[in-house]
């Protein structure tokens, strides 16, 4: 059985110490994305001015029309973005450390579930920036503010894994529960592809938690996690 590092709701010391030896860490490592400590609920000290790089991609024909995340009709001609962990209404300028391009996106959607990528941008967000051909950029990510509806957020998640069969993703939150001894959970999504059944463990409102448990089931399990943001979720 192994020990998963403690969620939110029952911390050690050690799990404190440990989490703030990753924060050290990460900041000190320029390659990989700053990790943001979010409040409970939006605030007026909402963490604006925030910023990190890496790569952004884009969605747009096979999405357009279907639901996002906060429920409004996604437009691929209007300037929003997906994130997997920023508050939904969060509004980010996006600057091409390719070309120099800018433009302002608003947060109303979730992903891109694919490692090493940060945003997945609009179609209209994509073509401000000159990225539609090249299908990604190396983008500089700020945080300008929050145009949305105030109250909880929801709480982190680590996504382990996702399945197109039903069965194999209970079989592997069936095993997550037993040896982590944390909640976890089944998300069902419908993509242009086909359904998707998404294993997601943990309940975390920090990132640097959530983050480090997410490495422990990489090394643990070799597998490919990654922390997103469950907006209906709480702790």
């Amino acid at each position: 059985m192994r020990a998963l590092p403690v969620p939110a709701f029952s911390v050690s010391l050690r799990f404190f110490l440990l989490a703030g030896s990753l924060g050290i860490l990460s900041a000190c490592a320029g390659e990989f994305p700053r990790l943001i400590d979010y409040p409970p609920a939006i605030s007026p000290d909402y963490p604006t001015g925030i910023s990190y790089r890496g790569t952004a991609s884009w969605y747009g024909p096979g999405f357009h029309g279907r639901r996002t995340a906060n429920g409004e009709v996604y437009d691929m001609h209007k300037l929003t973005a997906a994130h997997r962990t920023l508050p939904l209404g969060s509004v980010v300028q996006v600057r091409s450390l390719t070309n120099g391009r800018q433009v302002t996106v608003r947060i109303n959607d979730r992903g891109p579930f694919v490692r090493g990528r940060i945003l997945d941008l609009s179609y209209a967000g994509a073509k401000a920036l000159g990225m539609t051909g090249n299908g990604t950029d190396e983008v500089e990510l700020r945080v300008l503010g929050f145009q949305g509806q105030p109250g909880v957020i929801g709480v982190l998640r680590v996504q382990v894994a996702s399945f197109g069969e039903l069965a194999n993703a209970t079989a592997l939150k069936e095993r997550l529960e037993k040896e982590y001894l944390a909640p976890a959970k089944l998300v069902t999504v419908d993509l242009p592809e086909g359904r998707r059944y998404r294993v997601q463990l943990g309940q975390y409102r920090s990132e640097r938690q959530a983050q480090l448990a997410a490495d422990r089931i990489a090394k643990d399990l070799d597998l490919d996690p990654f922390v997103v943001r469950d907006d209906g979720g709480s702790l």
